[in-house]
C-alpha cells in the first residue's frame, strides 16, 4: 500500500512539473503514473549504487550532488518511456529538483 501511494504522489508530481516546464513532454497522466513506476524501480535497483559511487560528492556538496543522480535518473527513465520526453539534460537537472520538492512537499502534506 505504501508503494502505491509513493508512487501516486510521484506521478502527481511529475504531471505539474510537465505542466510548469514546456520543454517537458508527457503524453498524460496515465504516463505520468508509468514514469513514476520506472522511475521509482529504476532508483530502486540502481540509485543505491550511484549513490555509494558517488559518495565523495556528495560530501562535498553537502548533498547537493544528489539532485544530479535523480536527474540522470529522470534521463534514463526519458529514455525506456516514448510517450515523455524532457528536452535537454538542463531541463532534465531544473525537472529533478522541481520533482523532489513538490513530491516531498505532498508527501509531507499527506502524511501530516
Amino acid at each position: 500500500m505504501e508503494f502505491l501511494i509513493k508512487v501516486s504522489v510521484l506521478a502527481v508530481a511529475i504531471f505539474l512539473v510537465a505542466q510548469l516546464l514546456p520543454k517537458v513532454h508527457l503524453k498524460s497522466f496515465g504516463t505520468a503514473v508509468f514514469v513514476s513506476i520506472i522511475y521509482s524501480l529504476i532508483n530502486y535497483f540502481f540509485g543505491w549504487l550511484l549513490i555509494l559511487l558517488s559518495l565523495p560528492f556528495l560530501i562535498l556538496t553537502f548533498g547537493l550532488f544528489k539532485f544530479v543522480i535523480n536527474a540522470f535518473l529522470l534521463w534514463i527513465t526519458d529514455k525506456i518511456v516514448r510517450d515523455f520526453r524532457i528536452e535537454t539534460f538542463g531541463i532534465t537537472l531544473i525537472a529533478a529538483f522541481l520533482i523532489t520538492i513538490i513530491d516531498s512537499l505532498l508527501r509531507w502534506t499527506i502524511l501530516m
